[in-house]
């Protein structure tokens, strides 16, 4: 797995959302209450909430994260999964940002 934290490992999901997100091209956030919301060309792709992150990924993306530990259906809609990692381990670690990275490809779609 490559190193997306330069050796520094963030402690939950949200930290590792906030630092892999500074990474990415034409990313909008936006703070909606206890919310943080990340947009691409005015459409939102991720949120984090608490120790929660959102993903609105493609339909077939989405089924296959469904079928990983710690990821649930969004309220968000059927595109979108939540991942609540009960340790940020390197494991939730890189589905933390691989989703977060298809999530913000897909935004433009």
């Amino acid at each position: 797995m490559t190193d997306r934290t330069n050796g520094h490992g963030p402690s939950d999901v949200a930290a590792a959302v906030e630092l892999a997100v500074a990474g990415l091209d034409d990313v909008e956030r936006q703070e909606q209450g206890s919310t943080v919301e990340f947009s691409r060309t005015g459409t939102v792709f991720a949120t984090i909430e608490g120790k929660a992150a959102s993903y609105r990924l493609s339909p077939a993306v989405a089924r296959a994260a469904l079928a990983t530990p710690d990821t649930a259906k969004s309220v968000r809609g059927a595109d979108w999964v939540t991942f609540r990692p009960a340790a940020m381990d390197r494991f939730a670690l890189d589905r933390a940002v691989a989703r977060l990275e298809s999530a913000w490809r897909n935004a433009t779609q």
